[in-house]
């Protein structure tokens, strides 16, 4: 395709850009798998990958993501000053450097951590919570390792005990990190892990248990406190110091604001490091997350690197370098936008509207609820009639027809059968748009159900009666027959073939 045939009107009204364009650009086809030989006008490239962009979903009606999708139009302006800042350029940008550091302290603090009002926290922004995740696990492995060559034992078998509800992030820790990743399985009616079961997969070669406050299939917490206990039980028992971490990506700003009762964090001994997205309930665009540390001891000092890098020493402890400072600056903005009331208000919000679909989902009479409602803002289904499970397909491609991205799955390993979709209720997802969900949804119900098909099948039945006929004389004569045919027809219920892919030991790939 030329560009002469997609030109925007807008670019067409100008006879200047239009002959530029022509002269420039007519004669070669859109650049897609090497550089253009020539320049096009600035107007020219924004217009056609804007109208590409089109195709895209809607961030706003993305429902299968936990990524915050809108943030205050001063916010926005605050991320485009800082676009231009090299986040690691610490002596350069001191004000953005110290910006992180109090974010850091905030989230200490609202993790419980043991430190005084006037002491530093321990820890560092990530680009996510993949990457916290990395270098908590990176830490456990390195003061593991320690640990076992002090006392002259072998060192080259490390694991980690989860349940098999982890995000795919820990088994790319596991895989790219040389660590045995041991999954406690899930059964059907308890999809996070087990405490007793991880408790009894602990052995000497564990760096740690890693619990989820907020599973992203159902929302759920885990049982932390429980684990905590077992735990300590057995280290007391084995001579053991097998730590915990806490993977709060999602719950982390979600459980101090609705759930303070809530005992999951620093408060427990045994918990030495929490990871947590900035990016999802923490209310900022994508690309920020967090790790926190207990105290100093729990993160080994060979680890962090200190840079001598445009004139001052620059301690990091990262997988990576270079990267913007916008999203760290966004976040220091809603801690101070806000406060605790405004997280706490837009969680009350969230859960509300989360409400609000559960019970309208339940009014249909078709779904089972399989997300809690002590948890994260979200609200799990699956079809009640198992043999309509596949349906969850069929809805969740329908419902795009409507806009809505609404992903539909099966669960973890040992109720992998189970097939359910959920729906993430973020900020900009208020009651109106919960309303518009369920009318939608209500159509394509009518639109799947078996007893109304769109197009009937009819099915013709011939049978052939034989007459005989025979010569009148006997040279050449013979019998002849004739069919005569009846034509009988009866409409028939259609038969509905699923064809679905299931995912067998696999996490479900994307859904974050």
């Amino acid at each position: 395709m030329v560009l002469s045939t997609v030109q925007p009107p807008e670019l067409r009204s100008s006879s200047t850009l239009d002959s530029i364009f022509a002269s420039r650009y007519v004669q070669d086809p859109l650049p897609r798998y090497k550089m253009a030989e020539r320049s096009i006008p600035k107007e020219a490239a924004y217009q056609i990958i804007h109208d590409e962009l089109l195709l895209d979903g809607n961030p706003r009606l993305n429902l299968a993501s936990f990524v915050t999708t809108w943030m205050e139009p001063e916010c926005d302006q605050l991320i485009m000053e800082g676009m231009n800042k090299n986040y690691v350029d610490m002596d350069e940008y001191p004000i953005t450097t110290e910006l992180q550091n109090r974010c850091v302290n905030i989230i200490a603090h609202l993790f419980n951590a043991p430190v005084d009002e006037n002491e530093a926290a321990v820890g560092v922004g990530t680009v996510g919570s993949s990457e916290a995740i990395m270098l908590a696990g990176l830490a456990f492995k390195k003061k593991w390792q320690n640990k076992r060559k002090a006392e002259g034992k072998s060192c080259d078998k490390p694991n980690i005990v989860t349940g098999s509800n982890v995000q795919v992030c820990w088994e790319k820790f596991a895989r790219y990190f040389e660590v045995e990743l041991k999954e406690v399985k899930v059964v059907e009616g308890y999809y996070v892990m087990d405490p007793i079961k991880a408790v009894e997969m602990v052995d000497e070669n564990t760096i740690c248990v890693a619990a989820i406050l907020g599973s992203t299939y159902n929302g759920e917490f885990e049982d932390v406190k429980l684990l905590n206990n077992l735990l300590e039980q057995k280290n007391k028992t084995t001579g053991w110091d097998t730590p915990i971490h806490v993977d709060a990506a999602s719950g982390g700003f979600v459980a101090p604001f609705l759930y303070p009762e809530l005992v999951w964090d620093f408060r427990l001994p045994l918990v030495k490091s929490i990871n947590v997205s900035g990016h999802k309930y923490g209310l900022v665009y994508a690309g920020v997350g967090w790790v926190i540390w207990r105290s100093k001891e729990d993160l080994p000092e060979e680890l962090i690197f200190h840079i001598n890098y445009l004139g001052a020493d620059q301690p990091t402890f990262t997988l990576n370098f270079s990267k913007g400072s916008s999203q760290i600056i966004a976040q220091y903005y809603q801690f101070l936008r806000m406060g605790f009331e405004g997280y706490k208000n837009v969680m009350q919000n969230c859960m509300e509207s989360a409400r609000q679909l559960r019970q309208g989902l339940e009014k249909t009479g078709c779904f089972d609820i399989v997300s809690k409602e002590k948890g994260l803002p979200l609200v799990a289904f699956a079809f009640k009639d198992k043999a309509k499970q596949a349906l969850a397909y069929k809805l969740s491609k329908a419902l795009r027809h409507y806009g809505w991205i609404i992903p539909a799955y099966n669960m973890p390993p040992n109720a992998e059968h189970v097939i359910i979709l959920r729906v993430v209720v973020r900020e900009d997802f208020g009651r109106q748009l919960v309303e518009k969900l369920l009318s939608h949804l209500k159509i394509v119900l009518n639109e799947l159900d078996d007893d109304g098909p769109p197009v009937p099948k009819i099915t013709f039945t011939i049978d052939l009666k034989p007459n005989v006929m025979k010569g009148e004389n006997g040279d050449g004569g013979g019998v002849l027959h004739v069919p005569g045919a009846s034509v009988y027809w009866k409409q028939e219920k259609p038969e509905t073939v699923h064809k679905e892919i299931l995912l067998v030991d696999e996490k479900t790939q994307g859904i974050c």
